[in-house]
């Protein structure tokens, strides 16, 4: 059903019910197309809950809609007037105060919330859900440790309004990370009737269905094809949306979501490829929103634990051969910043990201390769998600053409989207094309995920390095201590060492690019790059 044929059933099931004067249908079809959004994007969910196992991107969307946390982010206006989060600025959701001490933090919970269900929300579900989130495994329970939140004794149902975390060490990043999307709520008497003895924590429930009391519900899921939300009329935790439904639809045709939207067909997409965003924002039917990426790289990552990458000289040979100003030009079309080209491979800033020394020389390319023992190159594999192949794909055959001409031969492996997080997981792929960004805005954090040895999760490169774990403990430590010069030379030597040994090669800093009908308002950037339909409108 596309959106025309959608309001046309739900004005003449209005008609149906009851006889009305025509004036009032036509009323009643405007208000339908106000309270209804259409958003169309290239791939959807395989999974809905953050704690699942290899849970993509567009299922974070799932979760940030339905599920509570203790509190969320301000807002803040960027220079060119979009709207963004404000990394800095916490307010109330399901907490509505709270109290930050030197060894703990008490949240005071909003006493009429409630469940989609009806059921009460408690801190025993807040417990429930964070005894979960630190005991699954995987990026959950990696992304808790992030901020030093490990173990369940942490978690204290201090009554049935009174949650309380207790803190295991000084850590700068522990309350930030309460507000990301893992710390979600669940619905604990739910999911327990639907668990199994081979699944305590009903992974396999919660995979197909929500199980929380945020702003939206999903009342249907169709994998590869449509997610629908209705509001939550009776959400606590915030203002009640403007909207009152929202249909989310996988086209996976770059080219047919842009003539949607040209077309006025559907309200907002994101994930086109940049030149259509570039010629979308210069024609000005649509509006265009394009923010830097915060804390965020595309690059081409190499497995360090496989031959020829094991070697340092491979893998800066490769970094002379990537084929920047092409990538910039051909396929981020302006919306994005450049990563190389920097004085030298030196730290110059506390900063992440910022540009590395590497350029495109290929003589200087070969002769490392030549140096590394492989004069005549080699053959090897470069992997992309497909689910994301609008950017991906156009910048692999730029690589794999550079690459080639100092003797590397490359085979484009195109990998589904709904598994590329379990092949990445794997820790198989020898050259992959890929996008990371951290949660949480600050150098320490994106390279305890990137580059840390303890981190199974995103260090895809299996990059191992005590010199380099040292560096990011001791950042963390330092941040929290206040110490600033610490702080800063320590974040200075662990971006140097990254550039110098290149595990992965940072090549751009992309834009998240969204576009939207005009009469779309209240879009907010958010560190997720999903989209948050709490605050969308439409006039």
């Amino acid at each position: 059903m596309n959106r025309r044929d959608f309001l046309k059933t739900t004005a003449i099931a209005a008609g149906a019910a009851a006889p009305v004067a025509a004036p009032f249908i036509r009323s009643a079809e405007a208000q339908s197309r106000a309270e209804t959004l259409l958003v169309v994007t290239e791939s959807g969910p395989n999974n809905v809950d953050i704690h699942g196992v290899g849970t993509n991107r567009p299922g974070y969307e799932v979760s940030w809609n339905c599920y509570d946390r203790l509190f969320t982010h301000g807002k803040k206006t960027l220079p060119d007037g979009t709207d963004s989060y404000d990394r800095d600025k916490y307010e109330p959701e399901l907490a509505e105060s709270w109290d930050i001490g030197p060894n703990s933090a008490t949240f005071k919970l909003r006493k009429n919330a409630k469940f989609h269900d009806g059921t009460p929300i408690t801190a025993k579900d807040v417990k429930w859900s964070f005894d979960r989130a630190v005991s699954v495994g995987g990026f959950p329970t990696f992304q808790m440790k992030a901020g030093s939140l490990e173990k369940p004794e942490q978690f204290v149902a201090v009554d049935d309004s009174t949650f309380r975390v207790d803190f295991i060490r000084k850590d700068a990043l522990t309350i930030p990370d309460l507000g990301v999307i893992v710390p979600c709520v669940f619905n604990s008497g739910l999911v327990k009737k639907n668990a199994t003895e081979k699944d305590p924590w009903g992974l396999e429930y919660t995979k197909q269905n929500t199980a929380g009391g945020g702003a939206f519900k999903m009342t249907k899921w169709t994998p590869g094809t449509e997610v629908v939300y209705e509001r939550n009329e009776d959400w606590k935790s915030g203002p009640v949306p403007k909207l009152k439904r929202v249909i989310w639809r996988m086209v996976p045709s770059a080219g047919n979501r842009r003539a949607l939207l040209e077309r006025g067909d559907c309200d907002i997409s994101f994930d086109l490829p940049n030149k259509d965003f570039a010629e979308l924002r210069a024609a000005g039917k649509v509006k265009v929103a394009a923010t830097p990426v915060g804390n965020g790289i595309g690059y081409i990552g190499m497995n360090v634990n496989k031959a020829p990458f094991d070697n340092v000289k491979v893998r800066q040979a490769v970094a002379y051969a990537i084929p920047y100003q092409k990538i910039m030009d051909a396929v981020l079309f302006g919306m994005g910043n450049p990563l190389h080209g920097g004085s030298s491979n030196m730290a110059a800033e506390v900063a992440w990201p910022q540009k590395h020394g590497y350029t495109t020389d290929l003589v200087k390319a070969k002769q490392l390769l030549t140096e590394a023992g492989y004069p005549n190159g080699f053959e090897t594999t470069l992997s992309f998600d497909l689910g994301f192949a609008v950017l991906n794909e156009p910048m692999c055959i730029l690589v794999q053409e550079s690459l080639g001409q100092i003797g590397i031969r490359t085979t484009i492996n195109k990998v589904p989207g709904s598994n590329w997080r379990a092949e990445l997981l794997k820790k198989e792929m020898p050259l992959i094309s890929n996008f990371f960004s951290g949660w949480l805005d600050y150098p320490e954090y994106f390279f305890f995920w990137c580059y840390h040895g303890q981190n199974a999760v995103f260090n895809t490169m299996s990059y191992q390095s005590k010199e380099m774990d040292a560096l990011i403990d001791a950042a963390r430590v330092a941040a929290a201590e206040g110490n600033k010069a610490a702080y800063e030379k320590d974040v200075k030597a662990f971006v140097t060492k990254a550039f110098e040994e290149v595990p992965r090669i940072p090549v751009f800093q992309p834009y998240l690019c969204v576009a939207m009908q005009p009469n779309v308002s209240g879009y907010r950037y958010w560190f997720h790059r999903q989209l948050d339909y709490r605050t969308l409108s439409k006039a």
